[in-house]
């Protein structure tokens, strides 16, 4: 490990180039509850006003938000099969609500509890004290206020105010927000319905029950098992986005905090995996170490998943930051990694990779200090932004506990560049939150003072409003919060009465980078002084530390300062940054640079390039190929030339090299390790079309895979990825002698099933023919498999129109043929077409009913009446993500042709940069510069405190795995009940057999017919639609579930010979 202090010269950052006095300085050792001392200006309004005093011995009152999820809702309860013991009672309204207006999310029974229980604590905490303190709590729905912009208004907001001895008042709002559930998130996982259903049945196996309340017992999450989503077919055809529709795919959904949340979605995801009959071990591994061996968007991970076939599962980055855990529940080890592979032989090649990973590693080190009063707001509204900053360079950060008024970061690298980007990234947050501070002088004789009970109303009232923190103290209100929070809570305080007839000095601070002092404030102060004279405040730079520095405006009237501020923010940079290929930089610029100096003349923006070496030199990984090497700056109140200057200069970029976009695709998240295990594939398809295609981590179960690279090659890198995914359709009919006689003739091999492979790229496989249930008749129906790629599902029905059609002339009915699919509507007016006999209008035929014997969503016709689209009765007796997925998706015929395809255009994919500037055209209070930039999906992961730094072993010895690591005392000892291998060996972990071990799985998830045999267990079913109960007691604890039958009084099944103890069925 190097401590970067200890290193000097010069570090490139992006296209900045660092001196040695903003380099790698010694680290700083003072207390960072102190605000820093300005050595260069002696006022004697410094030590006097602090931003957040917290000197002892003085009363304060301290207003804060309580960041309760309270808008996040439960499950549709139409949708519930199976709820976790309690789980329904709290996230579902009472059954006497009105259906038409349902109540708001914040009443929902855990969100209401959460409140109780934050009531009961603070009134604990006020008899605790004898008084010294006292806690009042207050929820109401923030009003709007004029001039500023805010959040959804409909929800509820709590606020807690706590008043009394400074010291006291923040170790107790530490200790209020480490008690309290801040942190309920849900998240899903779709699990194929023929895992983890009864053949034949609608019920869901019990064992797989058993093991879903095991696991919400030992994490104390919620855990709910939900019907497939609804298919809104009729939208998601108009835009084109049919990879959205997932069919026959139930939904695990889990509500906890962030850490419950996560651990019990591990948990899942590995009973899947056994379910697959995978093995399954743990190693143990520094938490530090975890994203530096994981390499810049994981890449050495997927690259050892690919070589090993084995699934890598990490833990939270950032376990224990919050201290709220659930009585009972057993937390995650923070240092443990979950390994699951087709063999114990695969899992110790994934581990010694990893081992040779840990040894080659170097680590750099930095300490940083960042603003105190700002780590808890980022710790609350950005930690997705720290872990997506983390993810892309390779980086560890060790943050404070929340609450701890600690404003020391430790950041931790491969090299040194990785950590000044993860350094400055975290730093350009913190310039996203103001502090302010309001001194009131000279008060109004004749105005009435606002007594105790005045200021626990006032108080919680502003915070609701404004959302944003405020500490009142003799007459001064001090606010913090981010930069429209601060800014709502000083308009609302200008209205009070006392304050508006009292004197006032009023001071807000804002954090900008060092590198943007002097585009601030202009040629010799020159645009500072102009807004000082127009405005009447004062403006002060304050420096802080080598990364950033404080602007500080200060004046005797709101208006005023409000004005000032108004016009720093103005000239504060907006920013917008692009990928530029190297070789055209040349031509860009000019000779002697005449022509990028005209296009800057001409917008009034400043644009600077980078080329490989500026960016770190030669020998970096190939991320640094498609980084952002061009930035254009300008002053926010030019920030609408931004898009104009980018547009100028992408217009001398080749269109093979044009402006870099990204594209989601979504594959079934279990197929992914087929496309891993073919790496190299994907790697030379990268290389052919310049882009880059990224897997999600495997924990995060999600089935969207990003495609990005030049905005004109990206259509056919997706149509040649999905070229690599392989789906099917199955139609069945009735079968007669003719049709069986014509099946299995060589004039159908030839005229037919030839022209649908050459024509159609789509492969038949004649099945043998089955018995079906028509009315009250057993009917021979044939079966015909139809296999194709991704990219040409497209042309899935004209393929099977032509099989149709060639199959009418031997005696089939078309109207019984099922799993056709019915022609799209023309246009939304087509339905009302019939109603005008015209013989000038065309009339539009009902669509054929063709229902699928093995889905209730194309059930009867009268279920679909008045649901008329082109895909209701669609397909299925076949594969779950198969044609419904994505069948129009891309037709064969325009594989190669990106204006043909149903992509979206790249235009669409604005990038983060640009987004910077959109918004700060859209509010006047936005400052463009200080944009927080796209918002990721929260990936449901953090907590537990964190320890150590990394300490690892001698150079020669690998990490340890989990031999014992699951065979502790402790009351959680066997973390996986179902077994460990196929076989049910136990080589690595302590648990009881299951009765039914064995049986062999393929690779692709289909299992041999012999599997297990021999084994005869009795499995209990839960009828998924069974709305009557044996007990009663069962029916309040599972919701629509309580039909869950006892052991003893459960239908017993026949034996299903699963390859056990937990697998599908056959």
């Amino acid at each position: 490990m190097h401590k970067i202090s200890n290193f000097t010269g010069q570090a490139r950052h992006g296209w900045d180039k660092m001196t040695p006095a903003m380099g790698f300085g010694r680290p700083h050792h003072q207390d960072m509850s102190i605000p820093p001392q300005n050595i260069k200006r002696n006022m004697a309004s410094q030590h006097v006003m602090q931003p957040n005093p917290q000197v002892p011995g003085h009363l304060v009152n301290l207003s804060f938000n309580i960041p309760f999820a309270s808008n996040l809702s439960g499950p549709d309860p139409d949708s519930v099969i199976y709820a976790s013991p309690g789980a329904y009672a709290r996230w579902t309204h009472p059954q006497a609500t009105n259906p038409d207006s349902p109540p708001p999310n914040h009443d929902l029974p855990v969100h209401a509890r959460n409140v109780e229980n934050l009531k009961s604590l603070c009134k604990v905490i006020t008899e605790a004290s004898g008084a010294q303190i006292q806690a009042h709590v207050t929820s109401a729905q923030p009003k709007p206020v004029p001039g500023m912009q805010r959040g959804p208004l409909n929800t509820l907001v709590t606020n807690v105010c706590l008043s009394g001895d400074s010291e006291l008042v923040y170790k107790m709002r530490a200790k209020i927000l480490n008690e309290t559930p801040i942190t309920l998130r849900s998240a899903t996982v779709d699990v194929d319905s023929t895992l983890i259903m009864v053949p034949n049945t609608e019920g869901v196996r019990t064992d797989v029950l058993r093991h879903m309340d095991d696991i919400s017992d030992r994490t104390k999450a919620d855990i709910f098992l939900l019907n497939p989503r609804p298919l809104d077919v009729d939208s998601a055809s108009i835009h084109g986005a049919m990879d959205s529709l997932v069919e026959n795919r139930l939904r695990l959904m889990i509500f906890g905090d962030m850490e419950c949340c996560e651990h019990a979605k591990t948990r899942i995801l590995i009973m899947i995996d056994q379910i697959l009959m995978r093995q399954v071990d743990t190693i143990k591994l520094e938490l530090s170490l975890h994203t530096l061996i994981c390499g810049r968007h994981r890449r050495n991970i997927k690259l050892i998943e690919s070589a090993t076939g084995t699934a890598i599962y990490f833990p939270p980055l950032f376990p224990g930051i919050f201290g709220y855990s659930p009585a009972g529940s057993y937390p995650r080890a923070r240092d443990e990694i979950i390994i699951t592979g087709e063999s114990q032989e695969n899992i110790m090649q994934a581990k010694r990779r990893l081992q040779d990973l840990v040894l080659t590693t170097k680590t750099f080190v930095k300490d940083v200090a960042i603003t105190t009063s700002k780590v808890d707001y980022i710790l609350l509204e950005r930690l997705d932004k720290i872990r997506k900053i983390v993810e892309q360079n390779g980086s560890y950060v060790l943050l404070p506990p929340l609450g701890n008024h600690s404003g020391l970061l430790r950041v931790q690298a491969t090299d040194i560049l990785n950590v000044e980007r993860t350094v400055r990234d975290i730093m350009s947050l913190a310039g996203q939150f103001y502090s302010a501070s309001w001194w009131l002088t000279q008060l109004d004789p004749m105005q009435r003072q606002p007594n105790p009970s005045d200021i626990r109303a006032m108080l919680p009232d502003i915070c609701i409003n404004s959302g944003a923190e405020i500490n009142f103290e003799k007459l001064n209100f001090h606010i913090n919060g981010s930069d429209d929070s601060v800014k709502a809570a000083m308009t609302i305080i200008n209205s009070l009465p006392f304050v508006k007839k009292a004197n006032s000095t009023l001071r807000v601070k804002v954090e900008l980078a060092n590198e943007h002092k002097e585009f601030v404030s202009g040629k010799k102060n020159g645009k500072i002084n102009k807004i000082m004279s127009q405005s009447n405040v004062q403006i002060v730079f304050d420096g802080f530390n080598e990364y950033n520095f404080y602007i500080d405006v200060r004046g005797a009237q709101y208006e005023a300062t409000k004005n000032g501020l108004d016009l720093v923010e103005l000239e504060m940079p907006a920013s917008i940054s692009f990928h530029v290929p190297d070789q055209y930089h040349k031509r860009i610029i000019g000779i002697g640079g005449q022509h990028i100096q005209r296009i800057m003349k001409k917008y009034s923006v400043f644009v600077k390039f980078s080329n490989a070496m500026d960016r770190g030199g030669i020998g970096k990984d190939d991320d640094d190929v498609k980084v952002d090497n061009v930035i254009c700056r300008t002053p926010a109140r030019n920030a609408d030339n931004l898009e104009l200057v980018k547009q100028e200069i992408m217009d001398m970029v080749e269109k093979v090299d044009a402006e870099y976009v990204s594209e989601q695709v979504i594959v079934d998240r279990l197929y992914h390790r087929e496309l891993v295990a073919r790496m190299p594939e994907i790697e030379e398809l990268e290389k052919k079309w310049n882009c880059k295609i990224t897997f999600p981590g495997t924990e995060q179960a999600s089935d969207i895979i990003t495609v990005s690279g030049p905005e004109y090659q990206v259509p056919q890198a997706v149509d040649e990825f999905l070229g690599m995914v392989p789906e099917s359709h199955d139609i069945s009919f009735p079968s007669t002698v003719e049709l069986r006689n014509f099946l299995n003739s060589a004039e159908f091999h030839d005229d037919v099933l030839q022209k649908l492979k050459d024509q159609y790229v789509v492969e038949v496989i004649v099945q043998q023919p089955k018995l079906e249930r028509i009315g009250d008749d057993d009917v021979e129906a044939e079966n015909l498999l139809l296999t194709y790629t991704r990219n040409n599902a497209g042309g899935l029905k004209d393929a099977i129109d032509f099989l149709v059609l060639g199959l009418v002339s031997h005696g089939l009915n078309a109207s019984t043929v099922k799993g056709a699919i019915p022609r799209p509507k023309s246009d939304s007016f087509e339905d009302s077409m019939p109603y005008f006999d015209s013989k000038l209008l065309q009339r539009a035929e009902p669509p054929v009913v063709a229902e699928s014997p093995t889905r209730t969503h194309f059930g009867s016709g009268e279920s679909n009446e008045g649901h008329r689209s082109i895909f209701d009765r669609l397909r299925k007796p076949g594969s779950m993500s198969s044609s419904l997925s994505s069948f129009l998706d891309r037709r064969k015929n325009s594989s190669n042709s990106p204006a043909s395809s149903l992509f979206k255009h790249a235009s669409n994919n604005a990038s983060k940069a640009s987004l910077q500037s959109l918004e700060s055209r859209e509010s006047g209070y936005r400052n463009p510069w200080n944009d927080n930039g796209p918002e990721v999906e929260p990936d449901g992961a953090n907590n537990q405190a964190n320890g150590g730094w990394a300490t690892l072993a001698a150079a020669g010895s690998r990490p340890a795995t989990s031999s014992a690591s699951l065979t502790s005392s402790t009351p959680y000892e066997s973390k996986f009940p179902f077994g460990a291998g196929r076989n049910g060996s136990t080589t690595s972990l302590n648990t009881t057999l299951i009765p039914g071990l064995g049986g062999d799985v393929a690779s692709n998830a289909h299992y041999h017919a012999n599997a297990n045999r021999s084994a005869s267990i009795s499995i209990e079913v839960v009828n998924a639609n069974s709305g009557n109960t044996s007990a009663s007691s069962s029916s309040s604890t599972h919701g629509p579930v309580g039909s869950r039958p006892s052991s003893s009084a459960a239908p017993i099944a026949p034996a299903s010979g699963y390859p056990a103890p937990i697998g599908p069925p056959q």
